[in-house]
């Protein structure tokens, strides 16, 4: 009877340990646009500057950080592995394009796309290639003589097209997919381990958008100004539901937000919208007055917290009612997607200014710009605003070089469309500058 009870005791340690095990050993999945939530107190505006690493080109990516170390790409086509701790270098992987995609990281393998035309898996502790996945090419989104511009037979790239797909993950139990965007006008999903192609879902134009996964449903949108929904395992549409179509307005660039069965995200055309998940009928959508959105919302107490272009502004949105509750309103573009932790939301503009807003108060926020906006703030700026008039200086904008002097007069200013992650305490952010930034929280 002892040795029975003395096995009993064993077999239900065993069911235990392995349910224990297993839940302890589960990979969690870090994404720049799905993770938009962290610890946080009441306020908590930057204090000082922890350290700042240099690339050798312009960062459009996202950080995100893991287990002592942050993950980052840039434009001079490297992706890196930086310190969380010391921003020493612990490892970094040559592509042969630039680095505008931002990483997933799941399972110690990070996932990332270069404009090589290649998605790729590594391992996130060394950098070592897993596999890699050959797209049909990846570049800017351009068309021939774009908005009227000339030349007219001029193929222009569009200038706002700052960023590539991230590759998300879908898991089930028995497979585990990355899925992203393309190019060339597919939606892909791989398998995880392999690379190998599971299936494909073919849209009318460039995909650069994120895709957010809500159950087994993938959402996203793409340059045909088409948002879509499809079945994770088998890339059928479910539904889809179409943006306007009109010169200068057209296309998603957005990540889409999942929340109580709402899908939320914004356009160019230019609107805000939020549909049902099951339906994709529309529940409401909001007038952006001509302002692009480019920057993916967060939701918070029935807030929805979206970024605009024109307007400056960032939004605070009834999510239920899309009706506006109030905006902030920054110095430049806001195409950075917002980082809530606690009562604090952080974001940055396209004047080189990052902003730390205190939600309950709506007033109280703190202004870090980068070292080069406070350099040439006042020789490209118009009253510490950016103005695309201004710092023409009367040249004639309807020629696509005098469109591009413009934007690189910009760039001097260390523009942030990268959007913050945080952890341990401390924000991490990119620049056009080429620096990633780590500021330590205020405690």
């Amino acid at each position: 009877m002892k040795r029975k009870f003395t096995s009993l005791l064993l077999y239900f340690f065993l069911i235990l340990s392995s349910n224990a095990f297993s839940q302890n050993s589960k990979p969690t999945i870090v994404n720049a646009f799905s993770n938009r939530f962290f610890s946080g107190k009441d306020y908590q505006p930057l204090q000082d500057l922890k350290w700042k690493f240099k690339t050798e080109g312009k960062i459009f990516s996202s950080p995100i950080a893991q287990n002592g170390m942050v993950y980052i790409g840039s434009e001079d086509g490297y992706f890196y592995a930086i310190d969380e701790k010391l921003g020493k270098q612990k490892w970094k992987f040559k592509t042969n394009g630039a680095v505008h995609s931002s990483a997933s990281l799941y399972n110690d393998i990070v996932y990332f796309g270069s404009f090589d035309g290649h998605y790729y898996a590594l391992n996130a502790k060394t950098g070592k290639e897993i596999w890699r996945f050959k797209t049909k090419g990846e570049h800017w989104y351009s068309e021939i003589g774009m908005w009227g511009m000339k030349p007219s037979n001029l193929l222009m790239a569009d200038l706002w097209d700052f960023y590539l797909s991230t590759p998300v993950i879908y898991l089930d139990p028995k497979t585990a997919l990355v899925i992203f965007g393309s190019s060339d006008g597919n939606l892909y999903a791989v398998d995880a381990k392999k690379g190998s192609l599971k299936w494909t879902f073919k849209t009318k134009a460039a995909i650069h958008s994120t895709p957010v996964l809500d159950k087994s449903t993938v959402y996203f949108g793409g340059w045909d100004g088409i948002f879509y929904a499809l079945d994770c395992k088998t890339g059928k549409e479910k539904w889809k539901f179409s943006t306007e179509i009109k010169t200068g307005f057209t296309g998603i660039q957005a990540s889409a937000t999942v929340s109580n069965g709402i899908v939320y995200f914004g356009a160019r055309d230019p609107y805000f919208f939020a549909l049902d998940t099951k339906t994709g009928k529309l529940i409401w959508k909001y007038n952006a007055e001509n302002s692009w959105i480019l920057s993916s919302a967060v939701i918070k107490d029935n807030t929805v917290y979206v970024g605009t272009s024109d307007t400056y502004a960032l939004l605070a949105l009834d999510a239920k009612t899309g009706e506006e509750k109030y905006r902030f309103k920054g110095n430049g573009y806001i195409y950075s997607s917002p980082a809530i932790a606690g009562n604090t939301i952080y974001f940055g503009d396209f004047s080189g200014n990052f902003f730390s807003l205190n939600l309950l108060s709506k007033k109280e926020f703190q202004v870090t710009p980068t070292e080069n906006r406070d350099k040439y703030a006042k020789t490209i700026l118009n009253n510490d605003l950016l103005d695309f008039s201004h710092a023409a200086k009367a040249t004639d904008l309807s020629i696509y070089a005098e469109n591009q002097r413009v934007m690189n007069e910009f760039y001097k200013l260390g523009p942030i469309v990268s959007s913050p992650f945080i952890s341990n305490n401390v924000i991490f952010y990119g620049s056009a500058d080429g620096y990633l930034y780590a500021y330590n929280l205020r405690k």
